[in-house]
C-alpha cells in the first residue's frame, strides 16, 4: 500500500540492531538518568565481572552467527566530481570480496526528481516557461551557471533555493517530504541489513544532513522543530561513519569535469563552494573522515576503503598502504569564537571503568548539544602480538549506558569536556577544552587533536593559524586522558600508563573498531 509522506513518523535510528525513536524525553530521561547514578553507588557491590562488555570480541570474516553479525551504515558525501560514484562501486567489490552482503541507498533527491518533479513547477503559480522562451538566469532562484530551463530542471540544489523564497512554501514542503522520504528508504535498507544472515555494510549516497547545506538555517530549524527532528540522533547516532569525498575542483582542478553526469553544471568555484558546504553540513559527527586530493585518484580511493577497513578492525596489511595517523596538540588558551570557522560545540563526559587487567581499558563516553545524547562504550586493548593498540567501540542505548556505569573506576575521576569540532583546509578537527569538577593538572588544559597523512610543511600549512599551538604531544603519556583522569599523584600511581608509544618511538595509531 502507498504510504504518503505525511503519514511516515519522524526520523528514527538504529542503534545496535534496534530502531529507536527520537520522541523520547528529555526531561524524563534525565530524571531517570539523575536517579539510576544514585542506584549505582549501591549496585557496584553486585555488579559485573570488570570489563564484561557484551560483543565486543573482534569479528572473525566469513560466516558469523547471528549474535555476532555487523550491520555498518555509512554516508559518502561531497561536492561535485569527488568520486562518489566510483566510490560506491569499489567500496561493494571490495567487501562483497570479503564475503559481506552490500546495500547501496540511492540519492533520495535523484530518484524523486527524476520522476519529472520540476521546482519550476512548484514555484511559480503561472504556467512555466517553455525552453524556447525562458533561461535559468531569469529565475532569481535559479543557479547562475545554468542554461535552458529543460537541461536541469530537477537540480536538487536549486529545488533547495527555491524552497527558501518567501513564496516557496511548495518546495519547502517538497524538501521535507524528500527528507521523511529519505529516511522511509534508508530504515527500509537498515532493515534489510539486520535481517541478513552475513555481515552488511549499507552505502548512503548522502544522508540526512546533507538537505542543510542547501537550505537557509531558519528554514533548516524550522523543519527540524517542524518534525521533532535533532542533530544528535540525525546525524551522529544514524549512521556510522560519514566519508566526505572533496572535489577535485578542490585541489585537482585539471581533472574537474562536468560531463557525462545530467545533473552536474557548476563551474570551479561553485564547486569548491557546495564541497564546503556539504562538508560543514557533518561537522560534529564523532566518525567524519575527510578524503582529500593530495594523492592521485587510486590512492584516494584505496584511503576511502582503508578509513573504512579501519573502523571496522578489518586487517588490510600493506594492501592499502595505511598512513593516517592520530596527531595530538596542545593549545595555549581558546580564542574568542569569532575566530573559529563554522563549529559544533558538544558537552562531553567520559567515565573510566573496572577492567579486566593492566593492559586494558574501558570507558564509557556521554556526547550531546542541548539535551540530546549518544552513548559509546569503548575498550581498548593490545593486539595479539602486543604492539599497536586496539580499540573497539561500541554504540549504547541509555539504558546500557546507566547499567555500565555501575563499574566505574573510583581511581579515576568524571572527565568534563566542552568539544569544538571543525573543518579549516580540508582538515577536521576536534578541540576538547576541559572544564572543572576534575583534577588540577587538567585545570585550563585544551588538547586539539585531527587524522592526518600529511608530514612536515604540508601538515604544518594545514593547521588552524588563529590557534596558539604550543608543541605536538602525540604519545606524551602526559597528556594521555586516561592518565589525566587519575585521582592519585602520578609519582605513585601503579596505574599510570607508560606505554604510548612503540618500542621505535613513533606514537601508536589506535585501531578503531565500531562494535555492533
Amino acid at each position: 500500500m502507498a504510504t504518503t509522506a505525511d503519514q511516515l513518523p519522524p526520523a528514527a535510528t538504529l542503534l545496535n540492531g534496534q530502531q529507536s525513536m527520537m520522541a523520547t524525553s528529555n526531561g524524563q530521561e534525565q530524571q531517570q538518568e539523575k536517579e539510576q547514578e544514585q542506584q549505582v553507588v549501591i549496585s557496584k557491590s553486585t555488579s559485573p565481572k570488570p570489563g564484561a562488555m557484551p560483543s565486543l570480541k573482534l569479528i572473525k570474516m566469513g560466516s558469523v552467527s547471528q549474535k555476532e553479525k555487523r550491520v555498518y551504515k555509512i554516508v559518502l558525501t561531497g561536492g561535485p566530481c569527488g568520486g562518489k560514484t566510483t566510490g560506491q562501486s569499489r567500496l561493494c567489490t571490495f567487501f562483497e570480496n570479503l564475503g559481506w552482503k552490500v546495500f547501496r541507498v540511492p540519492e533520495t533527491a535523484t530518484v524523486l526528481l527524476s520522476g519529472g518533479v520540476k521546482f519550476s513547477d512548484l514555484t511559480e503559480k503561472e504556467d512555466p516557461p517553455t525552453p524556447t522562451t525562458f533561461v535559468y538566469k531569469d529565475l532569481p532562484f535559479a543557479a547562475p551557471e545554468h542554461s535552458l530551463i529543460d537541461l536541469t530542471a530537477s537540480c536538487p540544489r536549486c529545488l533547495a533555493k527555491a524552497a527558501s523564497r518567501p513564496n516557496g512554501s511548495e518546495a519547502y514542503k517538497f524538501q521535507e517530504n524528500l527528507i521523511r522520504t529519505m529516511v522511509q528508504i534508508e530504515n527500509t535498507y537498515f532493515e534489510l541489513g539486520n535481517s541478513s544472515t552475513r555481515n552488511c555494510l549499507i552505502i548512503c549516497d548522502r544522508g540526512v544532513m546533507d538537505a542543510s547545506a542547501y537550505i537557509s538555517k531558519d528554514k533548516w530549524e524550522k523543519m527540524m522543530a517542524g518534525n521533532k527532528w535533532n542533530p544528535v540522533e540525525m546525524r551522529d547516532n544514524r549512521y556510522n561513519q560519514i566519508l566526505h569525498l572533496v572535489s577535485a575542483a578542490n585541489g585537482a582542478e585539471d581533472f574537474y569535469s562536468t560531463e557525462d553526469h545530467a545533473c552536474r553544471s557548476e563551474g570551479v568555484d561553485l564547486a569548491r563552494e557546495l564541497d564546503y558546504k556539504s562538508a560543514a553540513a557533518w561537522v560534529g559527527h564523532p566518525y567524519f573522515d575527510v578524503i582529500d586530493n593530495s594523492t592521485n585518484f587510486e590512492a584516494k580511493m584505496n584511503r576511502m576503503i582503508e578509513s573504512v577497513c579501519q573502523k571496522l578492525g578489518i586487517d588490510i596489511g600493506d594492501r592499502l598502504q595505511a598512513t593516517s595517523r592520530k596527531l595530538k596538540y596542545l593549545v595555549a588558551a581558546l580564542p574568542a569564537d569569532s575566530e573559529f570557522p563554522p563549529f559544533q560545540d558538544f558537552d562531553v563526559v567520559h567515565h573510566y571503568l573496572q577492567s579486566a587487567g593492566p593492559k586494558v581499558q574501558a570507558r564509557l563516553r556521554k556526547r550531546g548539544q542541548k539535551n540530546h545524547w549518544s552513548y559509546i562504550h569503548t575498550q581498548r586493548r593490545p593486539n595479539v602480538h602486543g604492539q599497536a593498540r586496539i580499540e573497539v567501540k561500541t554504540q549504547l542505548t541509555h539504558r546500557d549506558y546507566m547499567n555500565l556505569l555501575a563499574q566505574r573506576d573510583d581511581a579515576h575521576f568524571t572527565i568534563y569536556k566542552k568539544r569544538r569540532c571543525f573543518l579549516i583546509n580540508n582538515q577536521y578537527f576536534q578541540l576538547d577544552i576541559y572544564k572543572e569538577p576534575g583534577h588540577p593538572r587538567c585545570k585550563g588544559l585544551v588538547l586539539l587533536e585531527t587524522y592526518s597523512s600529511l608530514t612536515g610543511d604540508a601538515l604544518k600549512n594545514c593547521m588552524p593559524k588563529f590557534l596558539n599551538i604550543v608543541k605536538e604531544v602525540t604519545g606524551d603519556p602526559d597528556y594521555s586522558m586516561f592518565n589525566l583522569s587519575l585521582k592519585e599523584d602520578w609519582s605513585i600511581s601503579k596505574k599510570f600508563c607508560r606505554t604510548a608509544t612503540h618500542a621505535n618511538g613513533v606514537s601508536s595509531t589506535p585501531l578503531v573498531l565500531n562494535g555492533q
